[in-house]
């Protein structure tokens, strides 16, 4: 893959069950709520909010959810205050893992987070231990069918993307963080949708896993991606497909 993690393409193919249980509302919700309050309620002014909004909309949530969730940012609504957080540290089979957090209470996220790297064979790590292992890149992942591969190349290089791959299934571009929202609304205004547009930490290398360690592994990062105050996980973790096939069977 273009440097995306096939962690990554698990998690966005689950997203539509997170909905279902409100747990990708909830998550989006609070990104619309710090967005806003560091940046201000302005999405023309303010990127970061821009971008959640876009995610907020693609995932069908109701505009009366998105005001909400911006005036509770802004402080004219009554809200509850958010930490912004990152940990990092090593998985099963030596994988790097960067988890990033929103929450209202730290001890009680660090600690579930840690009791998960424990119980799965994985420990967190010092702050920097594996960042260094990955970089902040835009990432759109599309459908094939939705568009012809040719007209894809014209709007994603005429917006400056660094990588277009067929990945598949999907087509995947590859963006500095600063075009993203460019490249997003130029795919908007041909109709085109997408799966995923975010700005994502991608790793520079991969590790590849098998046996039980992927199994382990996989599992760990499903469960970080579950928890209520964990808004992303980010692996540099590869498993061929038969790994992915057993895990998603499981």
């Amino acid at each position: 893959m273009s440097g995306h993690s096939k962690w990554s393409t698990i998690k966005h193919k689950k997203g539509a069950a997170d909905a279902k249980r409100g747990k990708l509302f909830s998550k989006i919700i609070k990104e619309i709520t710090v967005a806003a309050r560091m940046g201000g309620g302005d999405q023309n002014a303010n990127a970061r909010l821009r971008s959640a909004i876009a995610a907020a909309k693609a995932a069908n949530m109701p505009k009366d959810n998105i005001d909400r969730a911006i005036k509770k940012g802004t402080g004219e609504l009554a809200g509850f205050a958010l930490e912004e957080l990152s940990y990092e540290g090593y998985g099963p089979g030596g994988i790097a893992i960067m988890v990033y957090v929103l929450t209202d209470n730290k001890n009680r996220a660090v600690a579930d987070i840690r009791h998960l790297f424990s119980k799965y064979n994985g420990n967190l790590g010092e702050t920097n231990c594996v960042s260094w292992m990955f970089e902040k890149r835009g990432f759109i992942s599309i459908d094939k069918g939705l568009i012809d591969e040719d007209a894809l190349y014209e709007i994603a290089l005429g917006q400056g993307a660094d990588d277009i791959s067929d990945e598949g299934e999907t087509y995947e571009i590859l963006t500095e963080p600063d075009g993203l929202n460019g490249l997003r609304e130029a795919l908007e205004a041909k109709g085109i949708v997408y799966n995923t547009a975010e700005v994502s930490m991608l790793p520079k290398t991969t590790v590849k896993v098998s046996g039980k360690s992927a199994q382990q592994a996989l599992r760990l990062l499903d469960l970080l991606e579950d928890h209520d105050d964990i808004q992303s996980v980010y692996s540099n973790l590869d498993v061929d497909d038969e790994e992915m096939e057993q895990f998603q069977a499981s």
